[in-house]
């Protein structure tokens, strides 16, 4: 017995994290072994729901020649064990090594078979003889493979290189395209030679439903694949009946490349949107995807809404304007992932007008138009002028102390609006800044003294001042005073102070904020601060501001810090059966009453519902008979905005579950008060007293009762 090599099997799945096929991952490498020729030359130990502690014991108790541990992996950070409560607790590749470096005189094989293990492996493999990690992500199929084929090996009586390849090469034959995940180490970190060096990549393609978007999405998923890669391509790899929200979301989380094909009607799709954010989102928390954006049929210099400028800024985006553009394409993205690089990024711009262009060239009423697509530009003939709100906006920031709070859902028209008031300021020799929340990282939001120091960056800027300015002074502060201290004297001091004329603020998204309390609640209590100031000191009275949000804020403040009950509300409103009629008008559209209440009974006066409907009617897309038929459904023209509410509800359950109560129910529902106030804020519902409706009945109650009760 004494004879026979040990090998200790750790495994860990915590709660919270996805659900792992390790039993039978263990139960194969047992039987492979049980089968085997040399069964009597190993001996197996198991150890599940290994917390921190156990591994030492387990070390101890079994003194093991060959460790194998299974379950998940997290780059840099570590390996995934578990605490005392069963939630996950990350273990350091420094941490493995030293334990295991202990072990060295009899331990000379370790397996960690766990996605992003390599770093781990690395580390381990200065000790130990022999170590395997994996490059990447891999799946639990593959996992199991590599198992499988690795210890039918070591029964066979060979050694552990040739268990490695026997290994990789039973993930190639059971048809999984991840053979090239594994990595055997020897000590010293020196990677035995392998006969293929290209690393395989999942890739997302992102793309709109329409001609060349389709062909150009279907020829890069075919290359792609013919080199090894593994892209995902929605209509080509979501089955009949599959939940494609789920499926998308999982596919973002998982992939490499984020391959982004940005046609004029991408440009302007919420879901293409929503990709972008989520994948940018992931690339800043951990490191990928890589965004890869290819304008097609787009030039480089058409300006993008801010959503995806905010995104895109500082990534390089290439062009294709014909087939000819899509060999050097494919060859220069094939060369990016060969080696898992990015392309390298590009100067930050900061031009706040760079998305509200003026052109001197207003369009005509029907040979231009505009495709509805975020700001509307500042000469725009179908911009629509929602008195008295955009009036008293101007006039109200011409005041002293004048602050205008813009409140409405999402493609209402906010930041148009924001847009004008900027341009009425500057109008009179005002100067002008506007901040979109949607280009700070979410990183950003969870400290309020980085929030508040990155805040006085960008408003220096765009004024101009040296940045060392905002360093050189929070330096010679820090410790001193809090940040929120720090934050309005340098403004007063570094900002205002010098100032000639008067400085308007505007500040868009401004909700993006509130779901972080401790720098939301500084934050909006300096807006007051500086608000009643402005009212009484000469240097703040040159301050004047305009927020624009969804949603109301939740954080609890007290009545006089709070921005939200002073200066000009405005809650925007939908358009009027005379403001759509007359911009059916501008579009070239013979419409009378009738058309305009058969609109409006679907979409009410949605602004970019009804522009978008126009658009569609003018362009001959479609008549307004089958735009109303097609109305609640994926396949009609609201498909996109639909759907982007459908997202939304799915990232927060308990949302869901509240609207559901609404459009299942034929009488007005009583909410708890906080999911009332956030479905209002998302534009799904109207509030009656204390009860609320759903919004757009005819559009919203058919879509999500189908949709909700296909999810229940």
């Amino acid at each position: 017995m004494s004879d026979r090599r040990k090998i200790l099997i750790l495994s860990a799945n915590p709660k919270g994290t996805a659900q792992l096929r390790l039993a039978e991952e263990v139960r194969e490498i047992k039987e492979g072994l049980r089968r085997s020729n040399c069964r009597d030359l190993y001996q197996v130990e198991t150890a599940e729901a290994v917390r921190v502690r156990d591994i030492h014991r387990a070390m101890l108790d079994h003194e093991p020649n060959i460790v194998h541990f299974c379950g998940h992996g997290a780059e840099e950070e570590g390996l995934v064990f578990e605490d005392e409560t069963g939630q996950m607790k990350l273990v350091s590749a420094e941490a493995l090594a030293g334990l295991f470096a202990l072990f060295a005189g009899k331990l000379d094989c370790i397996l960690l078979n766990a996605c992003y293990s390599q770093v781990q492996a690395e580390a381990i493999a200065q000790h130990i003889n022999d170590v395997i990690g994996m490059t990447k992500a891999i799946g639990d199929k593959a996992a199991i493979e590599f198992a499988v084929g690795f210890y039918d090996a070591l029964g066979a009586g060979k050694g552990v290189e040739f268990a490695y390849k026997l290994g990789c090469n039973t993930i190639q034959m059971a048809g999984i395209a991840e053979h090239l995940t594994p990595k055997l180490l020897t000590k010293g970190n020196k990677i035995p030679e392998q006969t293929e060096t290209m690393t395989s990549q999942r890739v997302f393609i992102s793309y709109r439903s329409q001609e060349p978007d389709v062909s150009l999405a279907q020829e890069f998923h075919d290359r792609l694949q013919a080199s090894g890669h593994k892209p995902f391509m929605a209509a080509k790899s979501i089955s009949w009946g599959e939940n494609w929200i789920e499926r998308i979301d999982r596919e973002l989380k998982q992939c490499d490349y984020f391959l982004l094909l940005l046609s004029e009607q991408s440009a302007s799709s919420d879901l293409v949107a929503g990709e972008v954010r989520t994948a940018r989102g992931l690339r800043d928390k951990i490191g990928k995807p890589v965004i890869l954006p290819i304008r097609v049929n787009l030039p480089l210099d058409d300006p993008l809404n801010y959503e995806l400028r905010s995104v895109l800024q500082t990534i390089q985006q290439k062009s294709w304007r014909s087939p000819v553009d899509t060999p050097i394409l494919v060859a220069e993205i094939l060369a990016l992932m060969s080696v898992g690089a990015a392309p390298e990024p590009v100067a930050e711009t900061m031009s706040p007008l760079a998305v509200i262009s003026v052109k001197n060239r207003p369009p005509l009423p029907v040979a231009d138009l505009e495709l509805p697509s975020g700001t509307i530009p500042l000469d725009s003939e179908f911009y629509v002028v929602r008195e008295p709100w955009d009036v008293r906006c101007c006039q109200e920031i011409e005041r002293k102390a004048g602050l205008v709070r813009i409140k409405a859902p999402r493609q209402m028209g906010k930041t148009s609006l924001l847009a004008r008031i900027r341009n009425h300021a500057a109008e009179q020799d005002f100067r002008t800044i506007v901040l979109d929340f949607l280009e700070t990282d979410e990183t950003t939001f969870e400290s309020s003294s980085v929030f508040l120091k990155r805040f006085c960056t960008l408003v220096s800027r765009q004024l101009g001042i040296p940045l060392r300015t905002v360093t050189e002074f929070w330096d010679e502060y820090e410790g001193l005073l809090p940040p929120k201290e720090t934050c309005s004297d340098y403004i007063e001091q570094c900002v205002l102070m010098d100032l000639t004329s008067p400085l308007f603020l505007g500040m868009d998204e401004l909700d993006r904020l509130f779901p972080y309390e401790r720098a939301a609640k500084e934050f909006l209590m300096l807006l007051r601060a500086w608000n009643e100031k402005a009212k009484v000191n000469e240097i703040w009275s040159k301050l004047r501001m305009a927020i624009a949000h969804s949603t109301e804020s939740y954080v609890v403040m007290d009545i006089n810090s709070s921005p939200f009950n002073v200066g000009y509300a405005v809650a925007l409103p939908e358009f009027t059966s005379a403001q759509v009629l007359d911009l059916a008008t501008r579009h070239g559209l013979n419409w009378e009453t009738t058309e305009v209440e058969q609109l409006m009974a679907m979409v009410g006066g949605h602004p970019y519902l009804v522009r978008l409907a126009l658009y569609s009617v003018a362009q001959k897309d479609l008549t307004l008979s089958e735009l109303l038929a097609e109305a609640p459904t994926d396949a009609g023209i609201f498909g996109e905005h639909l759907r982007r509410h459908l997202w939304n509800l799915q990232q927060y359950p308990e949302l869901a579950q509240a609207f559901h109560q609404v459009i299942f129910s034929d009488r007005s529902v009583i909410l708890e008060p906080m999911l009332a106030f956030k479905l209002n804020g998302m534009g799904l519902v109207d509030l009656q007293g204390n009860e609320v409706v759903p919004r757009h009945d005819d559009l919203y109650r058919p879509y999500f009762r189908s949709r909700l009760s296909l999810r229940s």
